[in-house]
């Protein structure tokens, strides 16, 4: 592993980041709105800071290897979110304490969506917009970004891809070279990016809200300008326009990247993966509505209306809201907020398991069973008609035996700071998962728990943005050996 090469790069990427702050300090200038020295000072030293880490070693130009990758990935993660803190903790701004800052950055960085400010309505634009902003580009992942115009990582590049792609199968590529791969997929985002804002503006939003939810919902983030989410526009037309963006975001940019080359929807269909996700949704839009007609909730075709939003809405990781689901009857809030461990598709800005891994376990389910029958057979497990090595199995079984461990630690941490159960359940499942708005106590925001609870949430977020092991190779001792 050479640490300069991580050192030398890390300051590049914060470097470049800096230059994400000047939107909203133009938008700031030409509003008035007071932000513009906190933009400001967040850009210069932001920007300061990487020159200081890139030019001690700017003459190091070695490959960077798989290690590297890792190590960079986790600590431009850690770097970004403290860095992307300051305009919330800047004084002449909003003013948080740091481990509210801290957790507004990385939840809007790792699009988690979950925040701890209250009074949306009157804060200034700038500052909305940069929350918008900073859940765009941790959407499709700035590492990738980096990967697309950094010609300087050369084929390292690579090493940061596998790094920073969610999704147990990381090493397919869709073009020959990588930085043409992380270009396809920032271009199709930013196209359905673009159409998801001109959606928004055309139904009814003003071209600030559209611009603001169009990065919000195709990251899959759900942060708004509002309190009450896009519950404030009580518009069934902005409600279908998100459930299209968030359902199309929610699966792998692959298959859209392949559909819109070939300009077929055979893509989608023919996969075994974005078949289970869709059937998984309508499923579960069913059984809610149902319910919330069985219990008289709402109106017939007014529980279809709020069953469809919230299901697409947390099933995907989304976040955005137009009712309080946790208030539902019954098994209601259970159902939709477990929904969010699925999560979306591998490959997709979504956050939970990924519904790849899901149907791989029931699949390895499904083998085990049949070897019971006939133990000497051998029955191989196939997706979208291939075989899928063991080595893919074991890395997801892997998976999901340590995410159900840190999820277990971390809510018993929750309780012993003095959470309740159902609060501490939600807050971790809705931070590892990247969902934002939980049950209990968090059902509208974290604002009323404990610092210390803050930051813990805020490894969470990392880990469920980075997959878990990303993050946790760097505690092993194998990884620090030459």
């Amino acid at each position: 592993m050479h640490l300069q090469i991580s050192i030398r790069i890390l300051g590049n990427l914060l470097m470049m980041f800096s230059v994400t702050m000047v939107p909203p300090l133009l938008l700031a200038v030409m509003l008035e709105d007071g932000m513009t020295q906190v933009f400001l000072n967040a850009l210069t030293y932001t920007f300061f800071a990487g020159l200081m880490l890139w030019l001690p070693f700017r003459a190091n130009q070695r490959e960077m290897r798989i290690r590297d990758g890792f190590l960079v990935t986790v600590m431009f993660y850690l770097a970004l979110g403290a860095f992307g803190a300051i305009p919330f903790a800047d004084g002449l701004g909003i003013g948080l304490s740091l481990p509210d800052a801290f957790f507004e950055s990385f939840s809007g960085l790792t699009t988690t969506g979950a925040t701890v400010i209250t009074g949306l309505d009157t804060l200034p634009a700038s500052l909305l917009y940069y929350r918008a902003q900073l859940q765009w580009l941790g959407g499709m992942g700035i590492i990738v970004l980096a990967v697309a115009i950094l010609p300087m990582l050369g084929v390292g590049g690579m090493q940061l891809y596998r790094a920073e792609t969610p999704g147990p199968m990381k090493d397919s590529k869709l073009t020959p070279r990588i930085h043409q791969t992380a270009l396809a997929l920032w271009s199709i985002y930013v196209g359905l990016t673009a159409t998801c804002c001109l959606a928004y503006w055309i139904t009814g939003m003003t071209f600030f809200d559209a611009v603001c939810h169009s990065f919000s919902t195709v990251a899959i983030g759900g942060f708004s300008t509002h309190d009450t989410s896009l519950g404030f526009f009580d518009s069934p037309a902005i409600e279908f326009v998100a459930i299209v963006f968030m359902v199309i975001s929610g699966m792998n940019f692959s298959l859209h990247f392949f559909a819109f080359k070939s300009l077929s929807l055979k893509q989608y269909l023919a996969d075994d993966e974005a078949r289970l996700y869709l059937v998984i949704l309508l499923t579960a839009i069913v059984i809610t509505t149902v319910f919330l007609i069985g219990y008289q909730t709402y109106s017939g075709a007014q529980s279809l209306r709020m069953a469809a939003f919230q299901v697409v809405s947390i099933f995907t990781t989304t976040g955005f809201a137009t009712a309080d689901f946790s208030a539902w009857p019954s098994m209601l809030p259970y159902l939709v907020f477990f929904g969010a461990f699925t999560g979306a598709c591998a490959g997709s800005t979504g956050g939970g398991m990924k519904v790849m891994r899901v149907l791989l376990i029931l699949k390895q389910g499904h083998r085990e069973i049949r070897r019971l029958i006939h133990p000497n057979a051998v029955f191989p497990i196939k997706l979208n008609h291939r075989s899928v090595s063991n080595n893919v199995i074991d890395a997801v079984w892997g998976f999901f035996s340590v995410y159900v461990i840190l999820f277990l630690c971390m809510h018993l941490v929750m309780v012993a700071l003095g959470m309740d159960f159902l609060t501490a359940f939600s807050a971790v499942g809705a931070t590892i998962n990247n969902l934002g708005p939980g049950l209990g106590d968090v059902a509208a925001h974290y604002g009323g728990i404990n610092d210390l609870a803050k930051l813990i949430l805020c490894l969470a977020m990392i880990m469920g943005r980075l997959e878990i092991f990303t993050l946790l190779v760097l505690f092993t001792a194998m990884f620090w050996k030459k």
